[in-house]
């Protein structure tokens, strides 16, 4: 029994691996089509908001279901490593969608807002039934605690990390979100990190998942920021071709699309 789980979770973190190079690659030509990029053609839709609940579910109710089965799971260390992994997907998994549930339900806004694809819901949700089970069962199983001398000083400087990244992606989201709420379309975002990307709620989530790969000081950790790396920034890039299409001139030229000063 012990030896198919580390069998399961050994292919499972390979896997984790193996996704993001062709999903990097195809997203550089294909975007996924919500949001900004929404389109036709994509199959039956489902409201953003419930789309959210449902793609990034799995995050809490499989990470709450595997936790208590490992046996680190009563280890201190275990369950301050996991509290920023929860934290942000209850925010992702509750807040959020509660957010454009009542921009969408603003009568001037409601004509800019288009449906979420299920086929793309899907996909979503499948990779975070496979993340929420590597990083559980890492966090609660396979992690040496007693081995990592150094682990409340990486904890601590992840911690810092995440939270920094978790404050930038949750105002900028606030900001977008608002713009919309105004129902005019999409207009310029501006102020705060909007002066230097595009888009900094994206940056925002690449910062916090390099803060749970220097907390988690793993593998599994490491892996998903490889992944989230893998995932926004093709669709950064799309983006920000997307506002210098729709603003021209109007656009500011110093803007990178996720990574300020750089790319």
């Amino acid at each position: 029994m012990v030896s198919s789980d580390q069998n399961l979770f050994h292919y499972s973190l390979l896997t984790l691996y193996l996704i993001g190079p062709p999903t990097f690659i195809a997203l550089r030509f294909l975007q996924a089509p919500y949001g900004k990029h929404n389109r036709p053609g994509w199959g039956p839709t489902m409201s953003p908001p419930l789309a959210w609940i449902l793609m990034e579910s799995p995050t809490l109710w499989l990470t709450l279901l595997l936790f208590p089965f490992g046996s680190h799971s009563s280890n201190p260390k275990s369950i301050f490593l996991i509290s920023p992994f929860l934290f942000h997907y209850f925010h992702r998994t509750c807040i959020y969608p509660l957010r454009l549930h009542n921009n969408n339900n603003n009568n001037k806004s409601k004509a800019n807002n288009g449906g979420f694809p299920v086929s793309v819901a899907m996909m979503a949700f499948v990779f975070n039934l496979l993340n929420a089970y590597v990083q559980a069962r890492w966090v609660s199983q396979y992690k040496d605690y007693e081995g990592d001398g150094r682990f409340w000083f990486r904890f601590f400087v992840g911690l810092v990390v995440f939270l920094g990244g978790m404050g930038v992606n949750i105002w900028s989201d606030r900001v977008l979100v608002g713009l919309k709420k105004e129902g005019k379309g999409y207009r310029l975002p501006r102020g705060g990190l909007f002066e230097l990307v595009s888009c900094p709620n994206y940056f925002g989530e690449i910062v916090e998942w390099l803060g749970w790969a220097v907390m988690t000081w793993s593998f599994a950790g490491l892996g998903f920021f490889l992944y989230t790396c893998a995932n926004l920034v093709p669709r950064a890039r799309a983006n920000h071709r997307w506002y210098l299409d729709k603003f021209g001139e109007d656009y500011p030229k110093g803007r990178k699309a996720v990574i300020p000063f750089l790319y």
